[in-house]
């Protein structure tokens, strides 16, 4: 993963503070960042975050970024995002309902180029009010997803075959080989 861990923490916090706090889990937390750097990709060519991600059955999922929240779930006093965000479980629910533990500041939203910015917000706006299942099926529809298989990792550079995508596998592919 390429992204500090300041600059993960602050992604973390824009969509705590700008998704329905009702719907946001584990799970679409997990889905939110493959939508900020897939549409990242499409548009500018390189990701945001640069994590791995794997094709589970939920969807794509980010390694290091969800190692991270789970580390946070099972030991919170120790967990590197505990400043950040906190894990419960509402009541009668299998659900892990992420929320922030402080407010998104103006140095958090600092760390973002202009175009990392946009995507962050339309990202969230999209999403802000669509429950897990219906994330879970947006990212199904994605090429990258369509073009892989149960536990193969997702190259960046399959966002190209996606009719969104301003370039093509290759370039994509190129310009992250850098």
């Amino acid at each position: 993963m390429k992204i500090p861990l300041a600059k993960l923490k602050a992604t973390l916090l824009f969509f705590a503070n700008n998704t329905n706090p009702t719907y946001l889990g584990k799970i679409k937390l997990m889905k939110l960042f493959y939508f900020l750097d897939f549409m990242h990709i499409k548009k500018y060519g390189i990701p945001v975050t640069g994590d791995t991600y794997y094709h589970l059955e939920k969807g794509p999922i980010p390694t290091v970024i969800l190692n991270l929240v789970d580390q946070l779930v099972v030991n919170p006093e120790e967990s590197k995002l505990s400043d950040s965000i906190q894990i419960e479980t509402p009541a009668g629910t299998r659900m892990q309902r992420i929320t922030p533990t402080k407010s998104l500041t103006d140095d958090d939203l600092k760390m973002f180029s202009k175009s990392e910015l946009d995507t962050l917000a339309e990202v969230a706006k999209r999403f802000k009010d669509t429950s897990t299942d219906e994330i879970i099926k947006a990212s199904h529809a994605e090429a990258p997803w369509r073009m892989t298989d149960y536990l193969d990792v997702i190259p960046y550079a399959l966002a190209g075959n996606d009719t969104d995508s301003q370039y093509t596998s290759e370039e994509i592919e190129l310009v992250n080989s850098i």
